[in-house]
């Protein structure tokens, strides 16, 4: 299911999901399993469940606040997370989202994007910390209906 009918899923059923899925490095080098392009990273995206706070108006409403932590993995070896939070705007659910992605020992990349349907985002890459510290660029987030989806960044230092 995509964000946008989770959110309204959850909204109708007056249900908070937890947080879910941690990553790990498990050993795995981000290096080896890089794109044939060096300026691209590739990953599948396991989706955890969201949480979803109503402050505004009763039902999705501006204010409304999401959170997500998701798992990272190349070839099936986690390699990290991605955690963030989005800020609904109005009542279709368009959100404002912005979040990082940790790397086990390569550093974060910090990312923004609008959440609306349909399943594909496009992300602005806004910087990072250690081997990805003045880092730039943009990339997409594809979700399929099986809470896994593809995160690809095109990043530049």
């Amino acid at each position: 299911m995509h964000l946008h009918q989770r959110l309204v899923a959850s909204v109708a059923s007056a249900a908070l999901a937890g947080v879910a899925l941690t990553g790990s490095s498990a050993g795995a080098s981000l290096s080896a399993h890089r794109d044939p392009n060096p300026d691209t990273l590739r990953f599948h995206v396991v989706f955890s469940p969201f949480s979803y706070t109503d402050l505004g108006e009763p039902g999705v409403s501006a204010g409304d606040v999401i959170v997500f932590h998701d798992q990272l993995t190349i070839k099936g070896a986690s390699v990290g997370d991605e955690v963030g939070s989005c800020v609904v705007v109005d009542a279709t659910g368009l959100s404002n989202c912005t979040g990082v992605i940790q790397l086990t020992g390569r550093g974060t990349i910090a990312f923004a994007f609008v959440n609306s349907p349909p399943p594909h985002k496009a992300l602005a890459v806004t910087g990072g910390s250690g081997r990805f510290r003045n880092v730039s660029g943009h990339g997409t987030l594809d979700e399929n209906e099986d809470q896994t989806g593809t995160l690809v960044l095109h990043v530049a230092p």
